[in-house]
């Protein structure tokens, strides 16, 4: 396809969404890292000024993006995912270590984080393995190596460790549920995820009762025509409540202090409330300052470079992880809102696009680009709100560094250039 057709055909809705989302993002990062002298907008030495070249630098790899063939994304797919795959390991022996994660390639003016790029290839990857024609996500064997292509980078990332990272590529599962996994497979993710929560609360012998009952009220419910399954019901009590007291053993013995530390911030297990007021203003002291920065906004904020608690560096990596703050001081409720809109807008848009892919490879795709943007807005602006515990994961488009925006701009505009090819065959 010509670059005029591509540039006519290519969804300029979704590239507006994208376009605001990076100027209000430079914005607020410029804000947070102003230090009052009058440096110029363009000083490269200043994290706003680098964010300037990592945004030219972004939009450089559209350009590259939108004149490659659409094909070359399907074709290759499998050889990007070997790729970031190698470039992950690597991090054990060539890695650099910042904040406490050895996630980054130093490349001198740059330190790269192989996570992003690896988020991009297991979404091409996933998307060509199920669009194979022989491929029927149905097939048990079919899931487990869907499974598996999600799992690989997980379990590379999460040793570095980077949990947050590595929680972004579950929601590929996402994907699969759209295509057609048997939905027991969310039941059993829900139900699991419920037992760990509530055994942390309440200990595994009310999580025996309370399934115990469960179990009881299927059987009182029971009708002629309806035979309950004694033996599986049975199974799953039994692996839950083994699944309970290893949740106890894990937390105990193999979480680190600060993580037992954050889930007792989270849950509110520390009954002792001077005890858990300590743990809010150390482990929990980024949480803390940034609900009281947004706090402090009201409904139309204090003005642009007028954060007192923006200006004060109250809140630690505030141009990064906690870059929504620094709008909810600035620019109010207001602001926030419209921030809000804007992301819910363009995962509506991205949803409308996928669904209107005349390739199934295009759609799967699709869908991977949404599932990992929605978990990256959904956890980071639940953990500035202290809703959801702390992970460390950026808000797409908007926090500061090199390799996050240029993942997810990737990320996004393989999409659209797919969907402006759309009517288009490609072998």
């Amino acid at each position: 396809m010509s670059g005029r057709k591509v540039f006519k055909r290519i969804d300029w809705l979704t590239v507006l969404f994208y376009l605001l989302l990076v100027g209000i993002g430079w914005i607020n990062i410029y804000s947070s890292t102003f230090s009052g002298i009058n440096f110029s907008v363009f000083d490269f030495s200043q994290l706003y000024g680098k964010q300037l070249i990592f945004i030219g630098l972004s939009l450089i790899s559209i350009l590259v993006i939108l004149a490659l063939e659409a094909s070359f994304y399907e074709r290759f797919s499998s050889v990007l995912y070997i790729i970031s795959m190698v470039l992950l390991l690597g991090l054990f022996v060539f890695g650099k270590t910042i904040a406490g994660a050895t996630s980054w390639y130093n490349l001198g003016f740059f330190n790269f984080q192989p996570s992003e790029l690896a988020k991009v290839a297991t979404a091409l990857a996933l998307a060509k393995y199920l669009s194979d024609i022989q491929t029927d996500i149905k097939n048990r064997k079919d899931q487990y190596y869907s499974f598996l292509i999600i799992l690989i980078p997980a379990f590379l990332i999460i040793p570095q460790p980077d949990p947050g990272s590595a929680l972004v590529f579950f929601s590929l599962i996402f994907v699969l549920f759209r295509e057609g996994l048997p939905l027991y497979y969310l039941g059993i993710a829900l139900l699991a995820v419920v037992i760990f929560i509530t055994t942390l609360m309440f200990g595994t012998i009310w999580v025996g009762i309370g399934l115990a009952l469960i179990i009881a009220l299927f059987f009182l419910m029971k009708k002629a025509s309806f035979k309950v399954p004694i033996l599986p019901l049975v199974s799953v009590f039994v692996i839950s409540i083994a699944f309970s007291l290893s949740v106890n053993f894990v937390f105990n013995n193999i979480f680190e202090q600060r993580h037992r530390d954050r889930f007792s911030l989270w849950l509110r297990l520390e009954k002792d409330p001077d005890k858990l007021e300590e743990i809010r203003k150390t482990i929990g002291y980024n949480t803390y300052q940034s609900e009281k920065a947004i706090e402090s906004g009201g409904f139309f904020g204090k003005g642009f470079l007028e954060g007192t608690r923006t200006k004060g560096d109250f809140v630690p990596e505030q141009h990064t992880d906690y870059i929504f703050s620094t709008v909810g001081e600035e620019w109010g409720f207001l602001g926030t809102t419209i921030v809000v809109i804007l992301f819910t807008m363009l995962l509506l848009r991205l949803v409308y696009l996928a669904e209107r892919q005349k390739n199934d490879f295009s759609r799967m795709y699709g869908y991977g680009v949404i599932s990992i943007l929605l978990i990256h807005y959904f956890i980071n602006i639940g953990m500035v709100i202290g809703v959801l515990p702390t992970i460390g994961i950026p808000l797409p488009f908007f926090s500061y560094g090199g390799s996050g925006l240029l993942g997810f701009t990737i990320l996004l505009f393989i999409f659209l250039k797919l969907d402006a090819n759309r009517l288009n065959e490609w072998g």
